[in-house]
């Protein structure tokens, strides 16, 4: 058994996928969660093409593609009539370098429950109805108090406990930003009878605000979207009234204030925030969750290298590369619930984030590739492909037929192009690849 070194607070999909990725890399973490079981709602229910890839690599793509689908065309209704306009999403056909091409919608409780599954295989179950109740910490370790009376010493304590985050709190920091909408909104998970599922229905003109309904894949279930003063305590009633359709149950509902809010640290001494715990969104370009999984995704293989003794200045990087990546998204989630618009695509698919001014990337661009980007699939030889190979923990070096060498970090980014070879940032055991770049792109 390895020594329990990482406490991870909040078994969202940002804890999820952390203990996940510390546990591939046989790095032991404990898994907390604050309340009694999982999630069951629908909330995040948009998975964004580089969170596909992230799954991949995690092991968890076949049964995530399964459960989910394309997002639907929206269908406006304006009293008796109603017109079928685009779609929120895209149906792209894979290509060469990139495999998952669209927006993906899988209900979040599904999403959840891949990862633990996952998890449990590697030997990392969720501890339910455990909360953090206070830590402290030193220069070798925290301290932490938790709310069953355990006491437990740990090398790291990693916050991905949500909006309302007791280790941010804790620390000190608090969320900063701005509310977007001054109303609350009501999202639920209902049935609807009678109402087709092919699109996702909106009537723009019910009194006190817009409501929609969209159809979850795999299931009976609509998502319910609406100003929650609109709906009051009566879901069922108001619903029916607006739309002539009749709620035959309410599997799940909560209320938000839509607000782009972040915090300005993502490290005190050897604690760190993830996801919502350091930056919250309104729904508007399905953004929050899959900022939050990246979140993890870039500090695990990190956690892990300091773990097995590399320098614990790699971690600086982690605030570095990650903060202003939360900015600029939050930036854009304001953008899109502003403007209302239906355009997403490379906007919000996540490609295109790269870390080329991180203190981890150097060398020099070939092609239209620059260190710091995101490593695209590129087919070899022996017809397999880059990401195949790629899958796992380990850091990978590409030699290219035409003549530099690309190092690849364990989280798909480029830490370095050029002739020599360059492991420092490996962090893992690197496997080496052959093949060509032509025509690549990042996106």
């Amino acid at each position: 058994m390895y020594e329990k070194t990482v406490l991870i607070i909040g078994a969202g999909p940002t804890g999820l996928t952390l203990a996940l990725d510390l546990l591939r890399r046989k790095v032991h973490c404990r898994l907390i969660e604050a309340a009694e079981t999982p999630f069951t709602g629908s909330r995040g229910k948009g998975i964004q093409p580089r969170t596909l890839e992230i799954f991949d690599d995690l092991g968890i793509i076949e049964p995530i593609l399964a459960a989910g689908g394309f997002y639907p065309r929206l269908r406006i209704h304006l009293g008796p009539l109603s017109i079928r306009g685009g779609s929120l999403g895209s149906s792209k056909p894979p290509t060469v370098s990139t495999p998952y091409p669209n927006l993906w919608m899988v209900p979040q409780s599904r999403t959840e429950a891949f990862l633990r599954e996952r998890l449990d295989a590697l030997g990392g179950p969720v501890e339910f109805n455990t909360a953090i109740a206070n830590f402290r910490q030193d220069q070798n370790g925290v301290d932490a108090t938790l709310s069953t009376g355990e006491t437990v010493r740990v090398d790291f304590l990693i916050g991905c406990d949500g909006g309302h985050s007791t280790v941010q709190k804790a620390l000190g920091l608090k969320l900063e930003g701005e509310t977007i909408d001054e109303k609350p909104m009501l999202v639920a998970d209902v049935d609807v009878d009678g109402l087709n599922r092919q699109d996702w229905h909106i009537w723009p003109f019910v009194k006190g605000g817009v409501i929609g309904l969209c159809p979850l894949p795999n299931t009976p279930l609509f998502q319910l979207t609406a100003k929650a003063e609109t709906i009051g305590t009566d879901v069922e009633g108001v619903v029916h009234r607006a739309i002539g359709h009749r709620i035959g149950r309410v599997a799940w509902q909560s209320i938000y204030q839509p607000a782009v809010r972040m915090v300005n640290r993502y490290r005190v001494g050897r604690v760190f925030l993830a996801g919502d715990a350091v930056h919250v969104h309104p729904p508007a370009g399905g953004q929050g969750l899959n900022t939050g999984v990246q979140d993890a995704y870039n500090l695990g293989w990190k956690l892990a290298h300091v773990m097995r003794g590399g320098p614990e200045s790699l971690l600086d990087s982690y605030e570095s590369e990650r903060l202003p990546i939360a900015a600029a998204v939050l930036g854009l989630c304001k953008h899109l619930h502003q403007k209302r618009t239906i355009k997403r695509g490379v906007l919000t698919d996540q490609l295109g984030l790269h870390y080329r001014g991180s203190s981890l990337s150097s060398g020099y661009a070939l092609g239209n590739l620059h260190p710091g980007d995101r490593m695209p699939d590129v087919p070899l030889a022996d017809g397999s492909r880059l990401f195949e190979h790629m899958r796992g923990p380990h850091a990978t070096e590409f030699a290219t037929v035409e003549g530099p060498r690309i190092l690849i970090r364990p989280d798909g980014y480029i830490a370095h192009i050029g002739e020599e070879q360059f492991r420092e940032y490996a962090g893992e055991p690197t496997k080496t690849v052959t093949g060509s770049v032509k025509g690549t792109d990042h996106r």
